[in-house]
């Protein structure tokens, strides 16, 4: 696993990829948090991370797209699956790359809150709850990126097909809101709900049924990628 984790790593950082998934993820925080706390002078920093969620959706897909798919596009898929390494060393080696990737990046941009210190109502809790729950959304994102790669060779298909169950997984919550008002269903909405799940965590509030879930949701996207390279590697 660690070897694959760090041919993963090396790859981003020898192309483009790695660099400008930085870049532009910063460029981006570094807006968005002007516009919701420095120009509306607000030491609130929820909106900006809810924002930030919002782009995650997007941007991590460009991310994972390639972990897979490249290397069926490249014939080089046979080399990974006769190689002396297990399939679940192999898929975890890659999500544990793409997730590094957005932690790194999703840390950085978090330091931009720093400078609400000199007003003096920067609220520690609340911070540091939307910074964990975006680290579990982005896990969620990632592996779901994962599995999508593994099932298509062709890279804008596998963004645009993991970009789709993200959108679909945040906006069950807001599904829920139109149903008619039998408690069960909105429950099972908001239950299932990412975004609904996020919120909890936007008041400072540490929901540990919300960090099972999203443990839960990436274990069975990863187990579903393991699974079709199962399949593969014995066909």
């Amino acid at each position: 696993m660690l070897a694959i984790y760090k041919r993963e790593m090396r790859s981003y950082f020898t192309g483009a990829i790695g660099y400008a998934f930085l870049v532009i993820y910063l460029a981006a925080a570094g807006i968005v948090f002007s516009y919701t706390t420095l120009f509306s002078m607000s030491a609130d920093v929820t909106a900006f991370f809810t924002l930030m969620l919002i782009f995650s959706a997007v941007m991590l897909p460009i991310l994972t797209m390639k972990s897979f798919s490249e290397e069926r596009k490249t014939k080089t898929e046979q080399l990974v699956l006769t190689a002396p390494v297990s399939i679940f060393s192999m898929v975890a080696g890659k999500f544990l790359a793409a997730y590094s990737m957005f932690a790194m990046a999703h840390v950085f941009s978090s330091l931009y809150c720093l400078l609400l210190l000199p007003y003096g109502n920067l609220k520690a809790a609340v911070m540091l709850g939307n910074m964990l729950a975006l680290l579990l959304v982005g896990m969620v994102f990632v592996s779901v990126g994962l599995f999508v790669s593994s099932l298509t060779e062709n890279q804008l298909a596998a963004a645009v097909g993991t970009i789709a169950i993200i959108l679909l997984l945040l906006a069950v919550g807001l599904i829920g809101l139109f149903l008619p008002t039998t408690y069960w269903l909105r429950f099972v909405f908001d239950a299932v709900s990412i975004f609904t799940r996020f919120q909890n965590f936007t008041a400072g509030y540490f929901d540990i049924a919300s960090v099972v879930y999203y443990l839960s949701v990436s274990a069975v996207f990863l187990y579903l990628t393991v699974r079709v390279y199962d399949r593969r590697r014995y066909n």
